[in-house]
């Protein structure tokens, strides 16, 4: 068995370049079935904010700097136009409640903490907000200070998930990010005196020019920090971006599989001694910290997407909306779904899906959905948790957790 580590990337901001599909219906709706049990398993919403100041060299996500905008696409009118998009979904569905909702992007703090607490009010007024909801927004560190986290805060929001990626400048320099490497741990202080329940710190590894001790400060910084969550991430280089470009001119090593291992084990190591515990391959969260919006993706909910690109899934139906802000600004200006297509998903597609986000959680899966003899070699190997195993759950182990892809690969009937 052979595979490489992997971390699950936030696909519903739709990276890359989108699938036909069928069409969107021009009032978005959907079929009957689809919606007559809405967010039994939960529901979500995710808002994309596709705005950022500088492009990072490894980013593929839907993302614009200003110079890249064009016409007809307003920062200032981003809030206004996403709440044309919720007034559209409040017509399709009606869940029961919503139980989180997460401001991811591009860098969401580029809009004021006033409009993204316009975004949340909407959310509120349109389909109402569980008393525990779980709110978050994805920020860059030099995007945000005290005083607009203490906004941010007021407006509702309970959680900050900040881009910190690594404390060693001269890594920070290859990934073209723009913060110093001392300032995203100093946000972290500043989200907790400012009231925020929950602070996340992502970290990217296996950069080129990353040594194993720039790695182990990196760790050691976070944990300093006082979060209650970390992401890690091991390096992907996706075609199109600029580091792309620079490896093929062999202006950078491409990435290595052992050293990205080696990494790995080096995260479970000190964030095991720190008090974290894994719950998905690539997170760990102090107990009560782990992100209830990803549990609700990794575990079949419905959500739906609002924004340029985002995707969205409501009862076996996927769909995705158009790319480009100014696209998705029209589309909505003219009283039309910003859709741009999308696909009904079988029940072997949805099994698939389930049993490749399943696998990855510490909970793991039932053995009864998986493939047995696939499993039972999985275990000889010791990729998988004998206990768990014997209670009739696939569980992997650490080794597994590095090999977590081929194992997923494996146990699909």
């Amino acid at each position: 068995m052979s595979g490489t580590l992997t971390g699950t990337r936030h696909t519903w901001r739709m990276a890359g370049a989108l699938p036909d599909g069928e069409p969107v219906p021009a009032d978005g709706s959907l079929p009957d079935e689809a919606t007559r049990d809405v967010g039994a398993n939960g529901f979500a919403v995710y808002v994309h904010v596709p705005f950022c100041a500088s492009r990072c060299g490894y980013c593929d996500f839907n993302t614009y700097t200003a110079s890249e905008l064009g016409g007809g696409a307003s920062r200032d009118e981003y809030a206004a136009t996403v709440l044309r998009e919720l007034d559209l979904a409040a017509k399709v569905v009606q869940p029961r409640r919503v139980d989180t909702v997460f401001v991811g992007g591009g860098t969401p703090t580029l809009l004021s903490p006033s409009d993204l607490g316009r975004i949340l009010e909407g959310i509120d007024r349109t389909w109402g907000l569980a008393a525990d909801a779980e709110v978050t927004t994805e920020a860059n560190p030099e995007s945000v200070d005290l005083a607009s986290l203490k906004q941010l805060r007021a407006a509702g929001f309970t959680r900050i998930s900040l881009g910190m990626q690594s404390s060693a400048s001269h890594v920070l320099r290859v990934l073209d990010r723009k913060h110093t490497a001392g300032r995203a741990p100093e946000a972290a202080l500043e989200a907790r005196e400012a009231g925020f329940e929950h602070v996340n710190l992502d970290l990217i590894y296996g950069t080129p020019g990353e040594t194993a001790d720039d790695f182990a400060r990196s760790l050691q910084t976070v944990v300093d920090a006082g979060v209650d969550h970390v992401s890690a991430y091991a390096l992907i280089v996706e075609d199109g971006t600029r580091m792309a470009v620079r490896m093929r001119r062999g202006e950078l090593p491409y990435p290595s599989d052992d050293v990205a291992a080696d990494r790995y084990l080096a995260a479970e190591q000190a964030l095991t001694a720190a008090g974290f515990g894994w719950y998905e391959v690539s997170n760990w969260a102090r107990e009560g910290g782990e992100c209830r919006h990803n549990l609700l993706y990794w575990t079949g909910a419905d959500w739906w997407g609002l924004g340029p690109g985002a995707h969205s899934h409501v009862g076996g139906v996927r769909w995705w909306n158009v790319k480009h802000p100014s696209a998705y600004a029209k589309r909505l200006a003219d009283g039309v779904s910003p859709g741009h297509g999308r696909e009904l998903l079988s029940a072997e597609d949805q099994h698939v899906e389930d049993v490749m986000l399943r696998v990855r959680l510490r909970e793991g899966i039932a053995l009864d959905r998986v493939e047995g003899a696939a499993a039972a070699q999985a275990l000889a190997d010791g990729l998988l948790d004998p206990a768990a195993f014997s209670a009739g759950r696939l569980v992997l182990t650490l080794r597994g957790r590095l090999l977590a892809d081929a194992v997923i690969r494996d146990v699909l009937p």
